[in-house]
């Protein structure tokens, strides 16, 4: 065999192990990983899926859709529209997740992405509800939408990731399936807290749907905790180098040991601007994050909250279908599941 096809060969069987050990891999992440270009990468993205071994989306790819979920049937199958913001970070394993089951629970699901936006987000569901009959709706809409139109529908719909307001819009509370924010910014502070630190401060990015539940959960943590946190900062650090030197400036000068970041891109902005401070992590400064997409490629690896992700797709069209076949005697459900709390050398106290 030729040393270069058995190169080729080696490289994509580790590919395809790091997608079933993740569920969903990125183009820059695997050329780091794999240390190759961005182009070989795609190239064998490209190989794979013509193989039905991966499922290719926008900047890299997610596991295969399961066989039986190629071959509907039109006579007796529920159809399900889902419209998700973005078909990158978070929603790659959501996206897997629904329709791992919906193969199993024989649904057709028909996918769109509104990009954020809310006129998009109410574009896409009057294209996905005029391309076919459909039985109900997986919605991720922004969080300050207007959810009004939903009443209109006059579909089941299941907010996916979004909290439901306290009812309607309609005749019936919206049903919805979601992460328990505060449980895990509560297990990062209890982890810093085990570390020995008790000053803490937050930072969330403003364009996070989650930021919010993210602020919320660490306030009451803390209150839970009896914890000193210290300033909460609304910032977006990670292409904004003299932000996050003047905020990792303020929670020194506040005696602040540990910061919690949300999300990882601004939490490795906020660790290299105290590397290049002269200070060391977690020595002078226990960090973790908050999504757990890119933290493992940190220095140090970061620790981080990881949100649910690929059982927030599965339970949400679990949810859908138990409502289309028990109907109304069924109670609205709303679904809150609990992240993880993935600990790396970042939060670590050193051994003296």
């Amino acid at each position: 065999m030729d040393p270069s096809s058995l190169l080729n060969v080696e490289r994509r069987e580790r590919l395809l192990s790091e997608l079933r050990r993740r569920g969903v891999v990125r183009v820059a992440d695997l050329a780091v990983l794999l240390d190759v270009s961005p182009v070989t990468i795609r190239r064998d993205l490209t190989v794979l899926a013509r193989q039905n071994q991966l499922t290719k989306v926008h900047g890299g790819a997610v596991l295969p859709q399961p066989e039986r979920a190629r071959k509907p049937d039109p006579n007796t199958r529920l159809k399900i529209g889902m419209v998700v913001p973005t078909l990158d970070f978070f929603w790659p394993q959501v996206i897997t997740g629904a329709r791992t089951a919906a193969a199993m629970l024989g649904v057709e699901l028909r996918l769109r992405a509104s990009n954020y936006d809310a006129a998009e987000d109410r574009r896409q569901i009057g294209q996905i509800l005029a391309a076919d009959r459909l039985d109900g709706l997986l919605l991720a809409p922004g969080v300050d939408d207007d959810l009004s139109h939903l009443a209109a529908l006059s579909l089941p719909s299941v907010l996916v990731e979004r909290a439901a307001p306290a009812w309607g819009p309609g005749e019936r509370p919206l049903e919805s399936v979601r992460n328990d924010h505060d449980a895990g910014v509560e297990a990062a502070l209890r982890h810093f807290l085990e570390q020995g630190h008790e000053r803490i401060a937050l930072v969330a990015t403003p364009i996070s749907p989650n930021a919010r539940h993210v602020e919320t959960g660490f306030r009451s943590a803390a209150d839970v905790l009896g914890l000193r946190v210290g300033p909460v900062f609304t910032d977006t650090l990670r292409d904004d180098e003299q932000r996050a030197a003047q905020i990792l400036q303020q929670c020194r000068s506040l005696n602040m040991t540990a910061v919690l970041v949300h999300s990882d891109l601004d939490a490795l902005a906020l660790v290299r601007q105290a590397t290049a401070a002269g200070l060391k992590v977690p020595g002078d400064l226990a960090v973790i994050s908050y999504d757990d997409e890119l933290a493992d490629s940190g220095d140090p690896p970061l620790t981080a909250v990881r949100p649910v992700k690929g059982q927030i797709g599965r339970t949400a069209v679990e949810v859908m279908v138990s409502r289309l076949t028990e109907g109304r005697r069924r109670p609205a459900t709303r679904v809150q599941l609990v992240p993880d709390l993935v600990i790396r050398s970042s939060s670590l106290t050193p051994q003296r």
